[in-house]
């Protein structure tokens, strides 16, 4: 199979300077909302990029679990790959592919973890099963076979048989604060839309076309 002969023309829709709100998170929502109307597989899923203190790239994809003016929030092991490397460096991009809309959506900012009761907040909500996988698993961690993982959720239900799980001590969440926030449509014969946001030092945010 030749790759090269692989494409597609994208002719869904058109983006217009006129049609973007002043504000990004306002504008992020309305997409987003687009998306969940189209039914687009996991809308919330977005690819999450992050470097360590040696400058390796690592990208892989988390799901928003929240969305307000301070940025958007994910939730996570804080012993994880992910967590090791923002706590060498805070620097993240992130990324919502919803190819379906012929959309994406690119963020660069910096991530903060998240108060212990935002997150507490958070985890209480989840399905218990997903609250035990929590307490079971070593994220990141070598381990030799996947019985391993599900004895220790088995372990994990027996051990809080009673009551609700508690929130894991090591478990936690981040909220990135978005310097750019660039909204894509694509465009036929490659002349794609891109219009990236930008926050001024102390000031609104500024847009900008950018060239496909």
């Amino acid at each position: 199979m030749n790759l090269a002969d692989i494409r597609s023309d994208y002719r869904s829709a058109r983006l217009d300077r006129t049609a973007l709100d002043p504000d990004p998170i306002v504008q992020f929502d309305r997409w987003m909302q687009e998306a969940i109307r189209a039914a687009v597989i996991e809308p919330t899923a977005m690819s999450l990029a992050t470097a360590g203190k040696d400058g390796q790239p690592l990208v892989r994809t988390v799901l928003l679990k929240g969305l307000d003016e301070r940025g958007f929030v994910f939730f996570t092991n804080l012993g994880s790959r992910k967590a090791r490397h923002i706590a060498e460096n805070a620097r993240v991009s992130l990324l919502f592919p919803w190819l379906a809309l012929e959309r994406q959506v690119l963020i660069t900012g910096r991530a903060e973890k998240l108060p212990a009761g935002e997150v507490l907040r958070y985890f209480v909500s989840r399905p218990r099963g997903s609250q035990l996988a929590a307490w079971a698993s070593p994220q990141s961690s070598a381990v030799s076979s996947r019985q391993v993982l599900e004895n220790a959720w088995a372990q994990m239900k027996d051990r809080f048989a009673q009551g609700e799980v508690p929130l894991p001590s090591f478990w936690g969440g981040y909220g990135v604060r978005p310097d750019t926030i660039e909204f894509w449509q694509g465009g036929s014969h490659r002349l794609h839309d891109r219009f990236e946001y930008t926050r001024e030092p102390g000031g609104p945010w500024v847009i900008r076309r950018l060239a496909p």
